[in-house]
Formats: structure tokens, C-alpha cells, sequence
């Protein structure tokens, strides 16, 4: 039996394992999929420890990201993003991937929303704006940065190629935009959205990272503007995907993880 599982330090509100062992059981995998909590200064240890038990697989969440990158051998993107969100322990030295960029791109695919020449405002430039503004810009949009802390925006911007960058003023610009992503935690706690409404059109494709509730303040006001709609289920949903792909190298029963997934919503 293979082992795979996720790592973090808080686990238990995790959606994986429902997930990814839904794909087991469609595909007929002998696998389990698990959690593991180190404490916080314990993630060396804990990745050493897993390759140690042949534990086939890891995935890595808050707060490890950015410190396993340093504990494996990056890919380009999960290098250039500047964090692991995936371990594949099947080589000498474990590999590290960043499969929240492909939950990205596979939501708006999944969907029927072209990347490719378009224009898209990201707004945040936290982990999640990392991941989000690198996968839109290799998809061929144009990325414009969003975030409170204009500083933080400049420089997230100035590692993406041919992203520009602003503070919270530069919303306006969601109204000439094709592609728009909430990547921050606005719309989790309250009934609230990162955007103004008036901003919002019907020629917009709008994903919020959001996925509790499933359905935000932002999705709706976009829906009623007549926009594109992807809640964050989707994302987390083909990061999940693409994990499983990376791991066993067949492919994924998407609609049985899907169904695992909302299941828990």
C-alpha cells in the first residue's frame, strides 16, 4: 500500500483526504492518504522522516511552503514562485512542484475561459497572488497586482514577466479586464468583497480563491454583473488533481474527486 498525505500545522479542516482518496477508490489504487501536523520548527524533520518511511508522496500547506522549498529539488515554477505545495519522493532527492499555479489554469479551462492575450488583475500578493499571477502570466495574460501594501504588489510584479503593480486604488482597472482572481482571505470571515461592484462587467471571467463559503459576496455580485463565475472549490480541486497526476502519472477521476470535494462544503 502507498502512502501519501499532507503536511501543515493547523491539518484538520483539510478537504485532501476525502479527495484524493476518492480517486483511490475510483481508480482501484491500494493507497491511503493522510495528515501530518509537526510542530513549526520541525518540517525538516518531518520531510526526512517521510522519505525515511517511503512515504510516497507529500502535500505541503501553511505554514511550510516556503520552507520545504529549501529541503527539495524545486521544478522551475515552484522555484520562480518561490514555494512547494507538492513532494514526489520517487527519486533519490525528493522533487518539489507548485500545483496551486495548475489549479489555476485548469479552473478557467475547465470552464471554456481563454488565458492566452488576455488582460487579468490579481488582486493580493500573498502565497496564493504568487501562484495565481505566475500562472496567468505563463498562460499569456497580461497580470496587473493588486494589494493593500503597494510595496509587496511591486515586488511580486517585478518577478513576473511584464506585470505591472498597484495599490488598491488601481481596482478601477477590473472594468477594462478579461480575467480577475481574489487571491486574498476577503469574503472568508464576512460578507464582503475585495472588489466594488461597479467595477465588475459581463465580459469578465472572475475566480475567488475562496472557497468558505462557497459561494462569496464577490461571485455573486459578479454573476449579477453577468460575468464568468469559479468559485475557489475549483482550484483547490485541480491543485488536488494535478498533485495525484504528479504522484501516480495516470489520470486523474476528476469528477469523483469533485464530488468528495463539495461533498464536505
Amino acid at each position: 500500500m502507498q502512502v501519501f498525505g499532507l503536511v501543515g500545522n493547523p491539518v484538520g479542516h483539510s478537504l485532501s483526504p476525502p479527495m484524493h482518496e476518492a480517486a483511490y477508490d475510483a481508480l482501484g489504487i491500494d493507497a491511503r492518504y493522510v495528515t501530518f501536523e509537526p510542530g513549526v520548527d520541525d518540517i525538516e524533520r518531518a520531510v526526512d522522516g517521510a522519505a525515511a518511511l517511503g512515504i510516497a508522496g507529500l502535500n505541503v500547506t501553511i505554514p511550510f511552503k516556503q520552507h520545504v522549498l529549501d529541503l527539495v529539488e524545486p521544478d522551475p515554477l515552484a522555484a520562480r514562485i518561490g514555494a512547494v505545495n507538492t513532494v514526489d519522493f520517487s527519486t533519490d532527492r525528493p522533487k518539489g512542484y507548485n500545483t496551486d499555479a495548475a489549479g489555476v489554469t485548469r479552473s478557467f479551462a475547465h470552464h471554456d475561459v481563454p488565458l492566452d492575450g488576455r488582460d487579468a488583475v490579481v488582486v493580493g500578493a500573498g502565497g496564493a497572488g504568487r501562484a495565481v499571477a505566475f500562472a496567468l502570466a505563463d498562460a499569456g495574460c497580461a497580470v496587473h497586482v493588486a494589494n493593500r501594501t503597494v510595496e509587496t504588489a511591486e515586488e511580486l510584479a517585478g518577478s513576473v514577466e511584464g506585470a505591472t503593480a498597484g495599490g488598491l486604488e488601481t481596482l478601477d482597472r477590473v472594468g477594462e479586464a478579461d480575467v480577475l482572481v481574489n487571491a486574498t482571505s476577503v469574503g472568508m470571515e464576512e460578507d464582503a468583497s475585495p472588489v466594488p461592484t461597479e467595477h465588475l462587467h459581463a465580459d469578465l471571467a472572475v475566480l475567488d480563491a475562496v472557497y468558505t463559503p462557497i459561494e462569496t459576496r464577490l461571485l455573486r455580485e459578479a454573476s449579477a454583473a453577468g460575468a464568468t463565475t469559479i468559485d475557489g472549490a475549483w482550484m483547490l480541486l485541480f491543485q488536488g488533481v494535478e498533485a495525484f497526476e504528479r504522484w501516480t502519472d495516470r489520470d486523474a477521476p476528476v469528477e469523483a474527486m469533485n464530488e468528495a470535494l463539495r461533498a464536505r462544503l
